[in-house]
């Protein structure tokens, strides 16, 4: 390759026919001549091609290099006449122009040059956009087609066009081999010489005259070439290293037009197309890896292995094993494809009838033999000295069977090298009894689940997120005695409007307290009245003991044994200020005095009939045997009794009022919703275990005529007429409307020891010695939907809120446990169940903890009682 510098002139000569010049109407062509030698770069190892780099085809869009048009004799003044030459406007500036030309090229050209390059240089270049308007840009002409217009701008459509020409050529395609082949000599090694450098064959190349060569013809000749064929001049550079002029065609322009404007020689090129990850994915179609390697040589060769499985199916197709609708896959095995009775192979079963015969089948499931165990430090012939025994231990050893042994029929010994220890003595019968032991010993698979133990775990909700529900110890009551060690507290009642709280000790006194100070308010001595023979005898006996009885006959009377206070419950009616005790055998009604001017009328209508009643009261048989009915505001009681002051004014009475003496002791009481019947647990009277009562009426009725096991505790329905009766072991659900069973619940439990209903009915929660708290979802099963077991022992308690979704229970260990129990209306969620809180701060005295709990009716508290003699309230703060 050689340098082709470029020289765009505005007007040229016809290319046809290009004028000779004579050298000597030029003195200064051959100075220009060989300036322009002398700024060409030599071609050394290091340089680069620089085809193209100082071609220009507009003044305007000069980049600031060195222009080889310049050192040729252009200047703007030249410029100009070439201009109005192209117009074809000869005026008298025209012709002043063109003699102005001839001194030019005459004497001063060289000056101008300089000066005009030197111009440009510090104008500097203005660079021009590839798709903007361009002084001379090529365009399409109908009748001509592309020609050289002043002021038009290049279609890219016809660029494109343009460059996407079919029959063209490459410029290194050199077929005839008359290019100059000279390599990278420099040409100035050439100057003076006829020739500059010799083609493939090794003739001389000798320079071709042209219209571009300096030393051909001068200004005016050009003038005149390009007045002829303006084409001439603006397509065609001087090739220095062949020395002819080339002529270039439209595709050449544009690429060096686009080349010299900074952007791709193909308007199609993409500069920043989309990235293809070829190594990620290997897809010969997109990322052409590997597409032209040949395939290898196993390709075309037999596989063994496949020619292996080929020869066993022709062997099993052979014996008649397989068939080919087998080999073709329209079965899937050959059972299928046979039929047990076209066979004529006898069926070996004998027992198992129609069913595959297990002896003969085959392919049966390897089971690995247990590995043995692995040698410890005891069969190590260099034993550490804890494993030596002595001489006492050896004798114990002999003794003792060799199953029984420490380490088997193995004694450690200790020797001083490896190379001293003989043969293993027991080696024979190891073996043997490892063979009996795989030979006798059965071996079954058993299916191992790989589960993550965390993702058993249910997933429950945050504590935060369940509140509110007791947290922290608030107010603590403190039972007053003379003793050093308070008594008991056995039982706790909260009122309907949760203001008072009523609890039971062992001393067997009734306390009331101001829930919200812990003030205690009144105290009754529930067991002296039950130790009394009060109401016992009839009227007519009573009359005359009292009439024959001194004045001071109670204080000569013996002192009455004490019953604790087992069982307490308040009215649930909030117009009903009455509570229930259960004392020894007596059940006790007593009137809290709390009334208000409203609640005083109903609670004296509701006590009216028991205050004064003689125990004629019970029309059933069955239940006058079981119970009497004793009213203590009778006259002939009323000097015998103490009354207390009620704490309301509008209150008649306060104290007890009257008695229900059973026979066995009663362990409970509970009241119905409606707050007029109540029912008293007696598990040593048998049939009579169970009482119904009606305060109102003063009257008792037995339901059960026959007890199968120990009755424990009973409740009754929140809506329904059931009752819920619960024995050691189970509980019945009966109807009392129908007096039939409707269900029974099987707990698995050993002892029961409390029962409660949730508020809607359908749930109860038991408590149970052997430390477990059961929920029962009655819709769902008869067994418990739910097993609490949080407490390391006996649970005393279970019970509900009578609002919010908690749940307490309490126990022996001296805690209280509190739930989040969330029963949903919706039957098709089960209930939520979550424990969020352990209260503790009661003390375990004889092994006994908490006794008794009961929340507050209207607030997230709750009540605590135990066997420290001490009562807490939790608040949620």
């Amino acid at each position: 390759k050689g340098v082709m510098t470029t020289s765009v002139k505005k007007n040229s000569a016809s290319k046809e026919d290009p004028p000779t010049l004579d050298p000597a109407t030029d003195d200064g062509s051959d100075d220009n001549a060989d300036d322009e030698y002398d700024a060409e770069e030599e071609y050394d190892s290091e340089a680069s091609d620089s085809d193209g780099d100082d071609i220009s085809l507009d003044d305007d869009a000069d980049d600031g290099s060195d222009d080889e048009f310049e050192d040729q004799g252009s200047s703007d003044d030249e410029d100009s006449v070439y201009d109005s030459a192209d117009e074809g406007t000869y005026d008298e500036r025209g012709e002043e122009a063109m003699e102005r030309l001839e001194v030019m090229d005459l004497g001063g050209s060289s000056e101008e040059e300089g000066d005009g390059g030197r111009k440009r240089a510090e104008e500097g270049t203005r660079k021009t956009d590839v798709d903007a308007p361009r002084a001379n840009t090529w365009t399409v002409s109908p009748s001509d087609g592309i020609t050289i217009e002043k002021s038009g701008v290049l279609d890219p459509a016809v660029a494109a066009s343009v460059l996407h020409a079919e029959d063209v050529s490459s410029d290194e395609d050199d077929l005839a081999g008359t290019s100059n082949r000279i390599g990278r000599v420099p040409l100035h090694w050439y100057d003076g010489l006829d020739h500059i450098g010799y083609d493939v064959s090794g003739k001389k190349m000798v320079p071709f005259p042209g219209i571009l060569d300096g030393r051909e013809g001068g200004g005016v000749d050009r003038l005149l070439a390009a007045h002829d064929d303006p084409k001439l001049l603006t397509r065609t550079v001087r090739d220095v290293l062949n020395g002819r002029d080339v002529t270039m065609d439209e595709r050449t322009l544009e690429v060096v037009r686009r080349i010299a404007a900074g952007a791709y020689a193909h308007p199609e090129h993409e500069a920043y197309p989309d990235y293809v990850d070829y190594f990620s994915g290997v897809n010969k179609e997109i990322s052409g890896l590997h597409d032209n390697v040949c395939p290898p040589k196993r390709a075309f060769l037999p596989d063994q292995v496949e020619a292996m499985k080929v020869r066993h199916l022709l062997n099993k197709l052979k014996k008649g094993q397989i068939s080919m609708d087998y080999l073709k896959g329209k079965v899937k095995s050959m059972s299928e494809k046979k039929d047990p009775e076209d066979t004529d192979e006898p069926n070996r079963s004998l027992w198992t009838g129609d069913e595959e015969d297990t002896l003969h089948t085959r392919h049966l499931m390897h089971i690995a033999p247990p590995k043995a165990p692995p040698p410890g430090h005891a069969l190590s012939y260099n034993p550490p000295e804890e494993y030596l025994p002595n001489d006492n231990e050896l004798q114990e050893w002999e003794n003792l069977d060799a199953a029984d042994r420490p380490h088997g029929l193995v004694i450690p010994k200790k020797f001083e090298s490896l190379r001293t220890v003989g043969a293993y003595e027991h080696a024979v019968r190891e073996r043997f009894e490892r063979c009996l032991d795989l030979y006798l010993c059965p071996r079954i698979m058993k299916r191992r689940l790989n589960i993550d133990p965390e993702s058993l775990v249910p997933s429950l909700p945050k504590a935060a997120d369940l509140r509110p529900f007791p947290t922290a110890k608030c107010v603590q009551y403190y039972t007053p005695t003379e003793n050093e060690v308070a008594p008991r507290i056995r039982c706790l009642a909260v009122s309907p409007d949760g203001q008072y709280l009523a609890s039971g000790a062992e001393d067997g006194v009734v306390r009331m307290w101001e829930s919200a100070t812990g003030r205690l308010l009144r105290s009754w001595d529930v067991s002296a009245l039950a130790s009394s023979d009060l109401g016992r005898k009839t009227d007519a006996e009573g009359k005359k003991e009292d009439a024959e009885a001194p004045e001071d006959a109670e204080a000569e009377a013996p002192q009455a044994m004490t019953h604790p206070v087992v069982s307490l419950a308040w009215n649930p009616e909030h117009a009903h200020h009455v509570l229930l005790a259960a004392v020894g055998t007596v059940a006790a009604v007593i009137a809290t005095g709390t009334d208000g001017a409203s609640d005083a009328p109903h609670t004296d209508a509701l006590l009216a009939a028991a205050c004064k009643t003689d125990g004629k009261g019970v029309t059933q048989d069955r239940a006058a045997k079981a119970v009497a009915w004793q009213g203590l505001l009778r006259n002939r009681h009323r000097r015998k009794v103490a009354r207390d002051l009620p704490l309301s004014s509008f209150a008649e009475f306060c104290g007890p009022v009257a008695l229900l003496r059973l026979e066995g002791i009663v362990t409970q009481v509970r009241w119905h919703r409606k707050g007029d019947y109540f029912l008293t647990v007696s598990p040593e009277c048998g049939a009579a275990a169970v009482l119904l009562h009606q305060l109102s009426k003063a009257s008792t009725q037995q339901p059960f005529g026959k007890v199968r096991g120990q009755v424990q505790c009973a409740a009754f329905h929140s809506s329904k007429p059931f009752l819920f009766v619960a024995s050691q072991t189970d509980v019945k659900i009966y109807h009392l409307v129908k007096q039939n069973l409707v269900k029974r619940l099987l707990p698995g439990c050993k002892w029961i020891s409390s029962l409660d209903v949730h508020r809607s009915g359908d749930h109860v929660v038991l408590g149970s010695l052997d430390r477990r708290v059961l929920w029962f979802d009655l819709d769902l099963s008869s067994t418990p939907y739910k097993t609490l077991r949080y407490h390391t022992r006996a649970v005393r308690t279970a019970t509900y809120h009578p609002r919010f979704p908690l749940m307490a229970s309490s126990s022996d260990d001296g805690s209280v446990h509190v739930f989040h129990a969330t029963v949903y209306g919706d039957l098709m969620r089960n209930p939520l169940v979550v424990p969020v809180k352990v209260l503790r701060g009661h003390e375990v005295v004889g092994k006994v903890g908490v006794l008794a709990t009961a929340f507050h009716p209207t607030q997230p508290w709750l009540f605590s009682a135990g066997a420290d003699g001490r009562i807490h309230l939790w608040q949620d703060i």
